[in-house]
């Protein structure tokens, strides 16, 4: 408005002309008007805070300038908390310190009203300071083996098993309905999809929350996942930037070093990613992952400003949030050689949220060593300056938006919203999509053909599911994580067992349930038939030749299962492609 009147005062003899003073009345009222009419300069307010009604970039600007160097570096950490509910000092961050985030992690989660009102209040402490600046509220809810958030959420069929229907529906609808749990108990964010390639068949780190190793694929299924999830009111972030497909080392234990070189991590890598940044995800995760070919001093991508300023900024043109994946992983620490020096370095880099799983005291170094680089290096201060306005400009434009997760979550409403009494149909139903015959010598097992038979397994759904088509069916149960031991029980009781029945159904979800289920390679020679349902990743059971039927199910989600069982019982045709090659 000030311009807008400098430039009227400086019109060609606007005020300097003679007029009648009737005229020069109607211009003084009507310059009133217009003074009245619209609000001063949000930066020239004394009592703005965030729900001030400015334009998002003007305000953020404005908060901003009134925040010292703690409350700037404070919006730019999330810090996850351990116990059932949040710690005192995770409420001392928030109300004293004005910490930006903060996250539900796995071990926490089983009572979800509980988490509803942990969320609640903690919000309700950050609206208690001056600038009202809400929280973002992040998990890890990524469907599949990934359900941070527990109690009666839905254990759904997974990335993998959407890459094998094909449909980005199912990829939509998955993000959609996963949300739309989480968003009921005030979460906010997601650190979903995970749009890593399946490249390192033995891989057991990304797996099956891979979408399938073609880039293109993962690309559009994970768009359309971000989709649904920002439609179902929570913010999707894609990761891990710029891919952890093709290593089989953990980056929460070391570094994993990708040896790829420069042509193979652009036509490959950064392609999913490509295809997220050009339909405007608004957040993305580094991953801590070195590039030996890229980087020969090893860094990670994390704390690499060459990746996450160069290629992610300026090459490839994202414009949305970047956040460290959890900084108490050894991929970042060990190569930082200390925390501090790895939140500085992240900063650097050009991440806009720095996580830690644990809550930090706070007087750690993380804290006073990061506030004083700030206090004696201009360029460093600038860098969090400019992360914790785009943090406070993403949380304007989503808050002020028309979709979002509830500031003050209802815990009256959340048994009528967990589970999602829509998406568990869905899940059903997309699962049945996927399901993959690789064999399928004797398909389908109808109660006549498949004799007597026995179901062997871990999964209380399987057997339900099993009883129901086959009701006289036997049981050979085992737990899903079998140590040395029960393996090699059940490797020793299992074909011993079977002995007795014509039709053997075994569930295989890690190396040890396929070495007992290879145990009935000599039953199968003779001439019993032996269906082997792969309930996590497809490579478990590429050698099973001897078999008579083989289904790929992806998941050990009880959709899943059940779509098993029910195409085994010839309910179906298994429509599904499996989405990782040789």
């Amino acid at each position: 408005m000030k311009s807008a009147i400098t430039k009227m005062s400086k019109s060609k003899n606007y005020f300097q002309t003679k007029k009648p003073a009737a005229s020069f009345a109607t211009a003084l009222v009507f310059t009133l008007a217009l003074l009245l009419a619209f609000p001063k300069n949000a930066a020239a307010q004394a009592d703005i805070n965030f729900w001030s009604d400015y334009p998002n970039e003007e305000l953020a600007d404005a908060l901003v300038s009134r925040m010292s160097d703690e409350e700037l570096y404070a919006q730019i950490l999330m810090f996850g908390w351990a116990g059932a509910e949040p710690s005192d000092l995770l409420n001392e961050w928030v109300l004293s310190r004005g910490l930006g985030s903060v996250k539900v992690f796995g071990w926490n989660t089983d009572n979800t009203t509980l988490v509803a009102r942990s969320v609640k209040a903690l919000q309700q402490k950050a609206q208690r300071r001056k600038l009202q600046i809400p929280l973002f509220v992040a998990t890890d809810q990524e469907g599949g083996w990934i359900r941070h958030v527990k109690g009666n959420t839905s254990i759904t069929p997974g990335n993998l098993s959407i890459g094998a229907s094909g449909y980005p529906y199912d990829a939509y609808y998955s993000g959609y309905y996963i949300n739309r749990e989480i968003a009921a108990l005030g979460i906010n964010m997601n650190f979903a999809p995970t749009i890593d390639l399946y490249t390192d068949k033995n891989s057991t780190i990304i797996g099956t929350r891979s979408f399938g190793e073609n880039a293109r694929i993962a690309g559009i299924l994970g768009a359309a996942w971000a989709k649904g999830c920002l439609d179902a009111g929570v913010i999707p972030t894609a990761k891990h930037f710029p891919g952890h497909g093709d290593t089989q080392n953990d980056s929460h234990l070391f570094l994993p070093s990708i040896n790829i070189d420069q042509k193979t991590f652009e036509n490959r890598e950064l392609v999913p990613f490509k295809y997220l940044i050009k339909e405007n995800v608004p957040a993305i995760m580094s991953g801590h992952l070195s590039f030996p070919q890229l980087r020969p001093n090893g860094e990670p991508a994390s704390l690499s400003e060459y990746f996450l300023t160069e290629i992610l900024r300026k090459q490839m043109g994202y414009k949305g949030l970047i956040i460290t994946d959890d900084m108490m992983m050894n991929g970042a620490t060990m190569y930082a050689g200390s925390v501090s020096r790895a939140f500085k370095m992240a900063v650097d880099a050009g991440n806009d949220i720095v996580i830690s799983s644990s809550t930090a005291q706070l007087d750690e170094p993380l804290w006073t060593g990061v506030i004083a680089s700030m206090k004696r290096d201009s360029d460093f201060r600038n860098k969090v300056v400019a992360a914790a306005r785009r943090v406070i400009l993403a949380k304007l434009d989503y808050y002020k938006g028309k979709n979002t997760a509830p500031l003050y979550p209802d815990e009256s409403a959340i048994d009528q919203r967990i589970p999602d009494k829509e998406g568990q149909a869905f899940f059903l139903d997309q699962a049945c999509r996927s399901i993959t015959a690789t064999r399928a010598k004797s398909l389908p097992f109808t109660r006549e053909s498949a004799g007597k038979v026995l179901l062997c397994g871990s999964e209380p759904q399987f057997f339900k599911a099993g009883k129901e088509r086959w009701p006289s069916s036997g049981e050979f149960r085992f737990n899903y994580a079998m140590g040395p031991n029960e393996t090699q029980w059940a490797a020793q009781n299992i074909p011993q067992t079977a002995q007795g029945y014509d039709t053997i159904i075994i569930c295989v979800a890690d190396q040890n349930s396929a070495a007992a289920a290879k145990s009935l390679e000599g039953l199968a020679r003779s001439g019993k038939k032996v269906v082997i349902f792969a309930i996590m990743s497809p490579v478990l059971v590429k050698d099973f030749d001897w078999a008579d039927t083989i289904l790929l199910g992806y998941s050990y989600s009880p959709y899943a299962l059940e779509a098993l069982v029910g195409a085994a019982a010839g309910e179906f045709v298994p429509p599904g492609t499996e989405p990782i090659g040789e």
